[in-house]
């Protein structure tokens, strides 16, 4: 397979590395991002450092925190940006973002350009950390990033829409084209803010059974509701808590399956 370079770097495609290189989405990264002096933003996948430079350029920050867990890339960005930022050379997938923010001493602003194969995993991964983030910007290939942010009664709303926004506020700041990246991948991305619920607006539930319970709903989309969930609710139960039992997955709001996994724990 032959291998491709930017700024001298010979790109990992088994990480999914792919690099911004157009300075105006750059600036208006940052500037969504709207970084303060005193704040502890952490950059997940800083690559060659177009967004740590961009902000290191706008704010006289103490330093960056940065995860990057390609040796060579790490090397490059301690040599460019020396004691401005603290670079942990590791997964992200593996770092503890308590012990992160007990070191600094408050909680964390999360950036990120991330690689697609990861990025929707690592949403995930974040749920057990809300306590110590105070919100997260990140790039998602366009068509993952709408069914994050999707609403009921959408074909792209689906289980990732649900457990994401019971934690998260999401909110779609601006589509990027895939001209932005070296080397250029086949689709769009979408920023998009993330801010975890301080005071979550949806019921208080095992989380696994919201999981569970989305998993069956939207198994055979298509189906009604009386069917696709007849595992553990008669028709009677459903329309019991004001949800109509004709209804497909998709109609249902996130409140009502709150509703629906509440009476399945209670089972």
């Amino acid at each position: 397979m032959k291998k491709i370079y930017y700024k001298n770097h010979c790109i990992q495609k088994k990480w999914g590395q792919i690099f911004l290189n157009d300075q105006n989405i750059i600036n208006a990264i940052v500037k969504s991002i709207n970084p303060k002096k005193y704040q502890k933003i952490v950059e997940i996948g800083p690559g060659l450092g177009a967004l740590t430079k961009q902000i290191l350029d706008t704010i006289d920050i103490d330093f960056l925190i940065l995860i990057e867990r390609d040796s060579n890339l790490v090397n490059r960005l301690i040599q460019m940006f020396n004691k401005k930022i603290k670079i942990f050379s590791q997964n992200v997938m593996i770092t503890n973002f308590f012990d992160l923010s007990n070191q600094f001493g408050q909680k964390l602003r999360l950036i990120g350009n991330l690689p697609y194969n990861i990025a929707t995993e690592l949403i995930i991964y974040l749920f057990k950390y809300l306590n110590v983030i105070d919100d997260m910007h990140f790039m998602f290939q366009k068509e993952v990033g709408r069914r994050i942010c999707a609403d009921p009664n959408n074909k792209e709303y689906g289980r990732l829409s649900i457990v994401t926004q019971y934690h998260y506020k999401t909110i779609p700041l601006f589509k990027i084209p895939a001209t932005s990246f070296i080397p250029i991948p086949k689709v769009e991305s979408l920023m998009i803010r993330f801010i975890p619920h301080t005071n979550t607006p949806y019921p208080v539930i095992d989380v696994k059974t919201l999981s569970l319970l989305t998993e069956l709903a939207f198994r055979q989309r298509r189906k009604t509701l009386r069917n696709s969930l007849s595992t553990f609710f008669n028709q009677t139960e459903i329309i019991q808590q004001g949800i109509n039992p004709t209804l497909r997955a998709e109609n249902i709001t996130i409140n009502q399956y709150c509703t629906l996994a509440a009476i399945l724990n209670n089972k």
